[in-house]
C-alpha cells in the first residue's frame, strides 16, 4: 500500500482526471473496471497514464499518415516533459503524473517506438525480437505502473517487466489468426521455419496446423515461465496494489490456458474466458494475493533491462523507500489509506456480483 500526501493526491486537476476516467470508461472498459482493485492513490495517476496510452494508440490507428501521427505524439511528449502540455485534459493529467511520480521519459518513448514498429509492419525473426517489441508495448506500461507505486528496486521492476512481457506473449498467441488475416505475424519467424511453416504461405492462407500449434505452445510456455517469475515481484509491491496486479496476472494467464484448451488453435477460433471464470479468478486474486516468500533470482530479460535501469535511476518518491513502502513515522496515514482501499474493494466486489464482471486489463492489441 502507498502513502500519498494530500499534495501528491492533487497531482492533477480533478476535472482533467474525470475526463481521463470518462475516456477509459467508454474506450477501455476493461481497465476502467480493473482499476478499482488498485488503491485510489494509484488509480488516479494510472487513469492518466492509460488515457494517454489510449489516445496515443487511437492517434496511430485512426490516421492514414501514421508517421505524421507519431511525430505529433513525440511533440506532445516533449511538451509534457517540459511542463507545458497541450490544452487537453489527458495531456495535462499525464504531465502532472510524470512530474509528481518521476516517470522517466524513456518509458513513454519506448511505447511510441512500439507503435512505430507496428506502423512499419515489422515482423520478428527471433524470440528476442518478439521480446524487444513486447518490452515497448507492454513491459514499458508495466514499468510505468510500477513507478506510480513508488517502486524503484531493480529486482521488483524486473518482475513487473516479466509480467508485461508475459501478457504480450499471451496476446500474440491469442491473436495469431486475426493478425494473419490483417497481414501480420508476431510469432518468431525462425520458430515457424523450424516447424516447417513458410511465413508468406501462412499469411496468404491462414489456417491452423499441428505444427503451428507447437509454435504457439512454445511461446505460451515462455509466457508461463514469466508469469511465475512475476509472482515474486507482485509479493513485493505495496500491499494495497497486490490484488489488482495479481488479478491481471491470473486473468491474462487464463487466456493462454484457454488457447491450450482449444488445442493451441488460435486461427479458426479466438480464446475467450467466460465471465464465470473471470469472477472466480478475481475472487482468487483478492483471497490469495501473494505475500513475500522466496524471491526470484533470475536476471531480468535483456530486452527489458533499459526500462528497469531508467526507473531505478529516477528519484525516489517522498516518504517512501525503493520498494514503495512508507518510511517510519508515516504508518498511521498508510493504515488509513489501506482501510479506505479495502472498503472500496469491498464495494467493487459487490458491484461485480451484480453486473457479472467483464474485466480484463489493457495492453496493446496490435499483436
Amino acid at each position: 500500500m502507498l502513502l500519498f500526501s494530500h499534495t501528491e493526491r492533487c497531482f492533477a486537476d480533478p476535472a482533467d482526471l474525470a475526463a481521463c476516467r470518462a475516456l477509459l470508461s467508454n474506450g477501455s472498459k476493461s481497465f476502467h473496471a480493473a482499476s478499482f482493485f488498485l488503491p485510489k492513490a494509484v488509480r488516479q495517476p494510472a487513469s492518466a497514464l492509460y488515457a494517454f496510452c489510449r489516445i496515443a494508440d487511437d492517434a496511430i490507428d485512426c490516421r492514414d499518415d501514421q508517421c505524421a501521427a507519431l511525430a505529433e505524439l513525440h511533440t506532445r511528449l516533449d511538451r509534457i516533459y517540459a511542463g507545458e502540455p497541450e490544452a487537453h485534459p489527458v495531456d495535462r493529467a499525464f504531465a502532472g503524473a510524470v512530474r509528481r511520480f518521476h516517470i522517466p521519459r524513456e518509458l513513454p518513448d519506448a511505447l511510441l517506438d512500439g507503435f512505430a514498429w507496428d506502423a512499419e509492419g515489422r515482423s520478428y525473426h527471433t524470440i528476442s525480437g518478439v521480446l524487444d517489441y513486447s518490452a515497448r508495448v507492454a513491459a514499458a506500461v508495466g514499468a510505468m505502473m510500477t513507478a506510480l507505486m513508488g517502486v524503484r528496486a531493480p529486482a521488483v521492476l524486473a518482475r513487473a517487466c516479466d509480467l508485461g512481457s508475459a501478457m504480450q506473449l499471451t496476446n500474440i498467441c491469442r491473436d495469431v489468426g486475426e493478425d494473419a488475416r490483417n497481414g501480420r505475424i508476431y510469432l518468431p519467424l525462425d520458430w515457424l521455419c523450424e516447424a516447417g511453416i513458410d511465413p508468406e504461405e501462412f499469411l496468404a492462407e491462414p489456417r491452423f496446423t499441428p505444427a503451428l500449434g507447437e509454435v504457439v505452445e512454445r511461446v505460451l510456455a515462455l509466457a508461463g515461465v514469466l508469469y511465475r517469475r512475476a509472482e515474486t515481484g507482485i509479493a513485493r509491491l505495496p500491499v494495497g496494489c497486490r490484488p489488482g496486479i495479481y488479478a491481471a496476472r491470473l486473468l491474462y494467464a487464463e487466456i493462454g490456458h484457454e488457447v491450450a484448451r482449444n488445442g493451441f488453435d488460435a486461427v479458426s477460433q479466438r480464446a475467450v474466458v467466460s465471465k464465470a471464470r473471470k469472477m472466480a479468478l478475481l475472487s482468487q486474486a483478492i483471497a490469495v494475493t501473494p505475500f513475500p516468500g522466496g524471491g526470484c533470482d533470475a536476471a531480468p530479460l535483456e530486452e527489458n533491462r533499459f526500462l528497469i535501469d531508467a526507473v531505478a535511476a529516477a528519484p525516489a518518491l517522498p516518504g517512501r523507500d525503493a520498494t514503495g513502502r512508507p518510511r517510519i513515522g508515516q504508518k498511521v496515514v498508510w493504515l488509513l489509506d489501506l482501510f479506505e482501499t479495502l472498503e472500496e474493494r469491498d464495494r467493487m466486489g459487490q458491484s461485480m456480483e451484480r453486473l457479472g464482471g467483464d474485466i480484463l486489463p489493457v495492453t496493446r492489441t496490435g499483436g
